[in-house]
């Protein structure tokens, strides 16, 4: 096999051809060029040099990655015909340059000859120090994952309008419409170079798009900022941790924020129960905060970090989700479950069916009592049609009466009774695949509700609750249910 020896073309003009690139393309040996759209190849037709382009794949193959797939495999089989052959791509080699990585991953002999990138015009064209942060991502495999907004980006390759139109759409998304980038064109070719500042919204709407397009993201200036992002909120949550932070945020524990998890968490169902999307993103902004609290709060103490906590719940998921990351194949989203509960159980080194219930955690009651049936039913301790369900919730309301004559309110084993109903009621619940606790917030909902209803009315009146009789206020109450107040 012979060697492939990987060129850099420069970004555009011709004086930014290097010596050893221009010895390398004298030296007689077969040229490769990856496209022939680049101003360079000028330099060939000028000398009458021989060349052999690889546009042509871009219209045979789904994908670039494809198209990359065949370049590399291409040139692997060429290298085997010749002792030595060039292989030559825009910029810098071992800059956004998704073919030599292939190539630099099989077993081939391989030398780069260096070349200026597109990154040093580019940033003399829009005047940005990158010592502040840089980033540089491929637009044909642009996401909105890749994005950073505390640092600068360069998007390139951004070849077409429809690559173009998506990388609009997803920046639009984060950094919104009106934010200004910078559009450049052909930099480092002088006589071509253009570049334009423009809002978001309007980058789809120049001609001048082709192979050396290339689009600046500057990074969201701290002054003047109103989009935030997850390492933002840790930097808020240590500044307010810290000696010249908030009093009270730098006295909190794990043990005294504790509660709020809980509220917080309630606070997100009940958004989704009144289909309050506002208030379900300011909801969940408030759960994530707890998250980041304790996070914070444990780095100090030495404990753990977020990365610790992010990375732990990444792992999770993968090990949990063998079906998606790995060859195992399920049939539905119940064997997903059994699946998922198998291999928790496996990590926890849990064997027994007590151990399994032992595993749920402290949730509310209803909650608890739910899962908790839902486990003994999986081992086949459950009514074979819902009358038995009913009939105990029958049998239970019977043991309470009799607990109250017996022992009357405020005993013990009046309130076991109770117990025992509420935890039929709830098994009845589970057969009507009902959520117990949905439920009741639900009704705690209709039951404000129609007092806010009565309240009112009653002002209508010009009077209060305290004036009214129980009789006038049941009138009231009947109202309401006649308005289907719920």
């Amino acid at each position: 096999m012979g060697k492939i020896y990987i060129i850099g073309l420069g970004p555009g003009s011709i004086d930014s051809l290097t010596l050893g690139a221009v010895d390398r393309i004298n030296a007689g040996d077969k040229n490769f060029l990856r496209t022939e759209k680049h101003p360079t190849v000028k330099y060939f037709v000028d000398k009458n040099i021989p060349y052999q382009s690889y546009d042509f794949l871009y219209d045979t193959k789904d994908s670039f990655g494809q198209v990359y797939e065949r370049i590399a495999e291409d040139l692997i089989e060429e290298s085997k015909k010749n002792s030595s052959i060039n292989y030559l791509v825009p910029g810098n080699p071992l800059v956004a340059e998704k073919t030599v990585e292939l190539l630099m991953e099989r077993e081939v002999d391989i030398e780069v000859i260096s070349g200026m990138s597109f990154i040093e015009p580019m940033i003399e064209l829009v005047g940005r120090d990158p010592i502040n942060g840089l980033k540089i991502v491929d637009g044909a495999e642009f996401n909105g994952l890749i994005v950073d907004i505390n640092v600068d980006m360069i998007i390139t390759q951004v070849y077409n309008y429809r690559i173009i139109s998506e990388v609009k759409i997803i920046l639009s998304e984060i950094y919104g419409d009106e934010y200004k980038v910078y559009l450049v064109n052909s930099a480092g070719v002088k006589e071509n170079e253009k570049k334009h500042l423009v809002p978001i919204y309007e980058l789809d709407r120049f001609e001048e798009v082709g192979p050396l397009t290339s689009i600046f993201v500057p990074k969201i200036d701290k002054k003047h900022k109103k989009v935030f992002d997850f390492n933002d909120l840790l930097g808020i949550m240590k500044i307010l941790r810290s000696e010249n932070g908030c009093p009270w945020d730098m006295e909190q524990t794990h043990e005294s924020i504790r509660q709020s998890v809980i509220e917080e968490a309630y606070e997100v169902v009940d958004a989704i129960d009144k289909n309050d999307i506002d208030g379900l993103m300011e909801e969940l902004g408030d759960l994530l905060l707890q998250v980041i609290f304790h996070s914070q709060i444990a780095f100090e103490e030495g404990e753990f970090s977020l990365y610790d906590v992010t990375s732990s719940l990444a792992n999770k998921l993968i090990y949990r989700h063998p079906h998606v990351f790995s060859q195992k194949s399920v049939e539905n989203s119940e064997e997903v479950v059994y699946n998922w509960n198998m291999l928790k159980y496996a990590k926890r080194d849990i064997h027994s069916f007590t151990d399994k219930l032992k595993d749920i955690p402290k949730l509310p009651a209803l909650m608890t009592s739910f899962k908790i049936q839902e486990k003994a039913a999986e081992i086949g301790f459950d009514w074979d049609n819902i009358d038995g369900p009913l009939n105990k919730v029958i049998e239970e309301y019977q043991e309470v009466l009799e607990a109250m004559e017996k022992f009357g309110g405020g005993d013990e084993r009046t309130e076991e009774e109770l117990g025992d109903l509420l935890f039929a009621i709830v098994n009845l619940s589970r057969f009507l695949k009902v959520n117990p606790e949905v439920a009741l917030n639900r009704t705690i909902n209709k039951f404000i509700k129609r007092f806010e209803f009565m309240e009112e009315k009653l002002g209508e009146l010009g009077k209060k609750f305290e004036e009214m009789t129980l009789d006038e206020m049941d009138e009231l109450w009947n109202q309401a249910k006649i308005h289907k107040i719920h």
